[in-house]
């Protein structure tokens, strides 16, 4: 059985989100800050007049934040019903992986980092590290 995965790098790592939660990739949007919100909220991005809630994942994997005006790239996600925008450095490719090459999260992560991950495939040249969508909003 495979699975797809959208891929994305996050400062030089690289992820993978289930192609079922992905509703699209975006490229950069400016963001409307949200005054007193939780860490991890980079703000509000109007998407074709629906508002979307942007979630910072560097906070929630254990780096610097990104600052209003720095480059990123969108993944919307449907959570119970509503989009939510993942930022991320570069969206990748679309890759097909068999589940039986599905392994735990390596050992070497910290604690913080293995809570976030369901677990990590071996590719030819990186290592590709499955995001645990609900862990991370939860974070």
């Amino acid at each position: 059985m495979t699975r797809q995965y959208v891929t994305f790098t996050i400062a030089g790592a690289l992820y993978g989100l289930e192609v079922l939660r992905v509703e699209e990739t975006l490229g950069h949007l400016n963001r409307t800050p949200v005054p007193l919100a939780p860490k991890g909220i980079a703000g509000l991005v109007n998407l074709r007049g629906q508002v979307v809630t942007t979630i910072d994942l560097r906070p929630k994997l254990g780096l610097e934040a990104l600052g209003p005006q720095d480059e990123s790239m969108m993944i919307v996600i449907d959570v119970e019903g509503e989009s939510i925008s993942l930022l991320v450095d570069q969206v990748g490719e679309v890759l097909s992986l068999r589940q039986d090459n599905f392994e735990q999260a390596p050992s070497t992560l910290t604690d913080e980092m293995r809570a976030l991950v369901t677990g990590a495939f071996k590719l030819a040249d990186s290592l590709l590290l499955t995001l645990d969508v609900s862990a991370v909003l939860a974070a």
